[in-house]
């Protein structure tokens, strides 16, 4: 059975993503040195927190490098802060770079609805992802964060949601996915997203 990676670099939500997959039945394994990841069929990428402190966690900890190299064959997905940081750079607290892997930049919400965005919202699909087999638009899912990515080719933008202008929801570029959302706290349609996301592999 194929091998799912869930990176412990020190800044993820490890545990409620591993129990959904197991709920899934997903084989899946959390990794916390870099050199076990290639024993992984895919990646799980979680975040939690600031962008530059994210970044800062997964450079020390030695997985900045190897999760670059790893994208480049086997599917790769980032879970809200682990979403941001596939983009190029990240503009929370301070200019940070990010892994590059989705071109575009990650700043505050331009909006004038309360920061945090806290809370269920409805996704907008824009372009087919393997991501979203079986979700429509109108799906219902969790976010919690203040900053957000914005696209440099609307090509990869697969979903999004309004919270006082359009909010990246869903990215993908080849075969590295992101999600702004949490899938593990999104109930039935969350869980389908990750059901999806071991169909890839």
């Amino acid at each position: 059975m194929s091998l799912i990676g869930v990176v412990d670099y020190g800044a993820g939500n490890l545990m409620s993503v591993s129990n959904a997959l197991d709920y899934l039945g997903l084989n899946s394994e959390i990794i916390n040195d870099p050199r076990d990841i290639d024993k992984s069929d895919a990646i799980i990428l979680p975040g939690v927190g600031a962008f530059p402190a994210a970044v800062e966690c997964l450079s020390t900890s030695g997985f900045m490098e190897v999760i670059k190299q790893q994208a480049k064959k086997k599917p790769l997905l980032g879970i809200c802060v682990g979403m941001q940081m596939l983009f190029s750079k990240g503009y929370e607290f301070r200019p940070c770079e990010g892994l590059g892997l989705i071109g575009g930049e990650v700043r505050k919400i331009d909006t004038e609805l309360k920061l945090p965005h806290i809370g269920w919202n409805s996704l907008e699909i824009h372009n087919s992802s393997p991501i979203l087999k079986g979700i429509e638009s109108g799906a219902y899912v969790y976010f919690v964060h203040s900053y957000a990515g914005l696209m440099e080719s609307d090509e990869n933008l697969i979903a999004s949601s309004d919270y006082g202008r359009k909010i990246t929801a869903v990215v993908q570029k080849g075969n590295v996915f992101g999600c702004q959302f949490h899938p593990e706290k999104s109930g039935e349609v969350g869980l389908e997203m990750l059901r999806n996301f071991g169909d890839i592999i």
